[in-house]
């Protein structure tokens, strides 16, 4: 039986207690917004609320999930963080799978290509004005299309198909399997740790994006996303006419509503993550020959 040296129990519990301090750095901030929604207005003019409710009170929930305002953009978020993963996990496959041919011609000249773009961008101005030339303002296709993939998400998948056994492919070949049954059947299967991993930053980049649609779509407002709307709630809150017509008028029910539009926006996204915790602990170096 090994045992461990002075030293490295020392290094162990430093480690410990730096990763109990970071867990406690992103937890506070959480804590005290449930606890500051969830408040009683008096506690919350007072002060006296930090990371845990005082005159435990659901009014700022009532208000926030009874308006059709927040169902609307919830709903709609909902489907267009969906519809977003989907398409990019599909565009990603689809991108990095022939990369991983040597035989492909041009295959290192294409690499570079899509390098170059991670690091290099028209800039705001030129996007906003091929978008327009795109006919994409105003339009729900453009919280969608330009987003569709990311080419750093297309390494990290390419990478991992570069780790699945050249055999498998080869032997499904023979058998007259097309390149798209291949990677249907093959290497999609063998590849839920990424797709899961790859799925979580897309739909969190969707869920928490709101910088398109302040750019794009100024009076469609049905096709605000949450974030969005959120974004727009807090950041006019101390004009007296929005804060009138959004409930914040009253001297703490503000704090309580502000704190509870911010869990509203935030929970649904982090209660994906339990589903896709296994594949994240499988690893992403899973291989697919069995001895």
């Amino acid at each position: 039986m090994k045992v461990k040296s002075t030293g490295t129990k020392v290094g162990d519990w430093v480690f410990v207690i730096i990763c109990i301090l970071i867990s406690i750095i992103c937890v506070a901030p959480m804590l005290n917004l449930l606890a500051r929604s969830l408040s009683g207005t008096e506690f919350l003019i007072r002060h006296e609320v930090f990371l845990w409710p005082k005159g435990f009170n659901l009014e700022a929930y009532q208000t926030v999930l009874s308006d059709p305002k927040y169902q609307r953009a919830f709903v709609w978020t909902a489907f267009l963080t969906l519809v977003c993963t989907l398409l990019s996990l599909t565009m990603t496959a689809l991108c990095a799978y022939p990369l991983i041919f040597p035989k492909l011609k041009g295959r290192g000249f294409i690499n570079i290509l899509i390098t170059i773009t991670m690091f290099f961008n028209a800039g705001t101005i030129p996007n906003y004005l091929l978008m327009s030339d795109m006919h994409l303002l105003e339009n729900p296709l453009v919280l969608i299309i330009p987003a569709c993939l990311s080419i750093y998400n297309m390494i990290i998948m390419r990478s991992f198909f570069y780790g699945i056994p050249d055999s498998l492919r080869e032997s499904a070949e023979i058998d007259g399997a097309s390149h798209i049954k291949v990677l249907w059947k093959i290497y999609v299967p063998l590849s839920k740790p990424v797709f899961a991993s790859l799925a979580l930053f897309y739909a969190v980049g969707r869920w928490n994006g709101y910088g398109d649609a302040l750019m794009y779509i100024k009076t469609q407002k049905q096709y605000f996303p949450l974030q969005l709307l959120l974004y727009n709630i807090l950041n006019n809150v101390n004009a007296v006419e929005v804060a009138a017509q959004e409930g914040f008028m009253q001297p703490g029910l503000k704090d309580s509503l502000k704190a509870a539009t911010v869990m509203f926006a935030t929970v649904p996204i982090l209660l994906i993550y339990p589903w896709l915790q296994r594949y994240f602990i499988a690893g992403v170096t899973m291989g697919a020959v069995k001895e």
